[in-house]
């Protein structure tokens, strides 16, 4: 897709686009030498292995491999098509977009996501209207029941979705939008004739009798809805969810993003299980709440709630349940690199109930527990206490968590568990040292584990690289330097293609990020850039010296193919062609000798 943007301009854009600053928006990079470093975006690690590279305007994980230009990295960082990532980079840095080159694919593409989103669009104002209509009657009066108020409804853009099966299908029909597209967007679903049954073919609304909550995207766009029934002798989930569609994966994204957003300065997000608690909390008072989209905690949402604030609270439901879901979703914020804290609410409520019986002050008075504050609880509603089968179980499960920790929450920690338990912090400090060789061997365990895992995702070749092989990709990192002249190599000096290529794009204008943004594979892609990430040698002299050495080992390759074959050829030659060949042969070991002393 890169061919519809003139390519001048998308190196203008590229040039002008600080990748450090960029990738720093979402990442805390350190410098180090000429490169940044920082935690991996794209995988969980506590090591830095992610790097990023000024001089070629590249990012590279040495961990999982994730590698490309400030464009790549728009593109995977925020789920983007490469003109839409494009096209957020423009607008970021008040670029004015060129005129557009045609690309049908292209145009069609985008043409599908605008009209979906427009549909979707289309589809929120629908519900809204119908929300204080006669036919909303039933969810107007269930929100209302809740305690929420018109502006709350109006800032969420709340709706109903009325018992008629198809009454959506035909306002959208007549906006123009048709029975494709809204199949496409999740909006109806297409029923096929049944001659046996004798049923033609329908097209009902995915959602009827619910109300309705909009999935709003960070920038505002509608991706998709929640649906909750009204009536409880319906058949159905409770909650309905819009399924996976060309512009929306739950997995993704958080409802209210778009909230979140528009808030400054936010210090925590407060993360609910439901849109319901959501809205009540904001209508409350509450600051920077969003939900996840009927899934788990997922990597995902993690590293999208790290960009709008530097903690994450848990306020899940105070059930069994939710209680579980905290330790999951502590877990998958840790692996991202999130710090996190959990709201504990008491008597099983969840965040709405806890809010309307309760009140904002009781809501702020809520105590914030550390995650090993939080599991040392969890760990003791485990156990009987009133038995010293229990206490001693407490003891030990704590010892394992406090062994992980600082010194100064060890201490605060260890006072709770001896008042728990009863036994001394020096028997507790004790217990913890000796289950530091099993956790930091499982901690091990787990990262071979999850290095063999991207190891079996990742294609690659299973055979070691050749000395060829090892020359021509060093010459290609040399060569990506501007320093070194053009015309130090030729394309005969390459045998592996797409090294030749390379070599033929650095002789014109072509930059490290233009090419590995054009690589048409990921493995491809990640090879390119592995190889331009880093420039080797710290001068030109040493770089001339070691480009020699690699001119000399491909020449002596070839020197030695050559020799191979007439050596094959002798086998079937007599007479003057045997002499001529044997000839051959002593010239080009005498060639060899003067490669190998070089």
């Amino acid at each position: 897709m890169a061919g519809r943007f003139p390519r001048q301009w998308l190196e203008e854009l590229r040039a002008r686009a600080d990748i450090v600053q960029i990738v720093s928006g979402y990442v805390p990079l350190k410098k180090n030498g000429g490169r940044w470093w920082g935690l991996c975006p794209f995988h969980g690690e506590k090591t830095a292995s992610f790097s990023v590279n000024p001089d070629r305007q590249l990012y590279y994980c040495f961990g999982c491999k994730a590698c490309g230009s400030v464009i790549d990295f728009v593109m995977n960082i925020e789920h983007l098509e490469f003109a839409d990532a494009v096209k957020r980079l423009a607008d970021q840095l008040h670029i004015p977009l060129p005129e557009m080159q045609e690309d049908p694919d292209w145009q069609k593409k985008r043409s599908q996501r605008e009209r979906l989103l427009a549909a979707n669009r289309e589809a929120a104002q629908f519900y809204h209207r119908q929300l204080y209509a006669p036919e909303g009657e039933a969810a107007l009066n269930y929100l209302k029941g809740r305690g929420l108020t018109d502006s709350v409804i109006r800032k969420f853009g709340l709706g109903a979705a009325a018992s008629r099966r198809d009454a959506l299908y035909r306002s959208l029909l007549e906006a123009g939008y048709t029975e494709e597209e809204q199949a496409l967007a999740g909006l109806v679903k297409v029923y096929p004739a049944d001659e046996e049954k004798g049923l033609p073919r329908t097209v009902r609304d995915m959602f009827h009798s619910r109300a309705m909550f909009p999935i709003i995207d960070q920038y505002g766009n509608v991706l998709g809805f929640g649906g909750r029934k009204l009536n409880s002798e319906d058949n159905g989930p409770k909650y309905l969810n819009t399924a996976d569609t060309p512009v929306f994966n739950k997995r993704l994204g958080v409802f209210a993003a778009n909230l979140l957003r528009k808030e400054r300065a936010l210090q925590r997000v407060i993360l609910v299980e439901g849109y319901m608690d959501v809205v009540a909390l904001t209508q409350f008072g509450v600051r920077g709440v969003c939900a996840t989209l009927g899934t788990a905690l997922t990597p995902e949402q993690a590293l999208l709630l790290k960009r709008f604030a530097p903690t994450v609270y848990l306020a899940y439901d105070g059930d069994s349940a939710g209680q579980h879901a905290i330790l999951r979703g502590l877990e998958v914020l840790e692996k991202a690199g999130v710090p996190a804290r959990v709201l504990d609410f008491p008597d099983g409520l969840d965040p709405d109930e806890f809010m309307r019986q309760r009140g904002m002050e009781a809501f702020q008075s809520l105590p914030v527990l550390t995650p090993a504050a939080y599991r040392l609880r969890r760990a003791a509603a485990q156990q009987d206490l009133s038995t010293q089968e229990g206490r001693s179980a407490l003891a030990r499960e704590g010892a394992k968590i406090i062994a992980q920790l600082d010194p100064v929450e060890r201490e605060e920690r260890l006072r709770e568990l001896t008042l728990q338990t009863g036994f001394s912090s020096e028997t507790l400090l004790e217990q913890a040292r000796s289950e530091l060789p099993a956790l930091q061997r499982e901690e091990k365990r787990q990262q071979a584990a999850e290095q063999r895992s991207q190891l079996r995702a990742a294609p690659h070749s299973t055979a070691a690289p050749t000395e060829r092989q090892r020359a021509e990709e060093m010459m290609i990192s040399l060569l990506a330097s501007s320093q070194l002249p053009k015309d130090i190599a030729t394309e005969d000096d390459f045998s592996d293609p797409l090294l030749r290529s390379l070599y033929g794009a650095l002789q014109g204008d072509a930059t490290p990020s233009d090419l590995v943004e054009s690589q048409a594979t990921e493995q491809d892609k990640e090879r390119v850039a592995r190889l331009l990430f880093t420039q080797p040698g710290e001068s030109v002299d040493e770089q001339l010296a070691m480009v020699e050495d690699c001119l000399n080992t491909l020449r002596r390759q070839r020197v030695e193919d050559r020799l191979s074959a007439v050596r094959e050829r002798l086998k079937d030659l007599t007479g003057e062609e045997k002499a001529q060949a044997l000839k051959e042969a002593a010239e080009l070991t005498e060639e060899l000798k003067r490669l190998r002393i070089r």
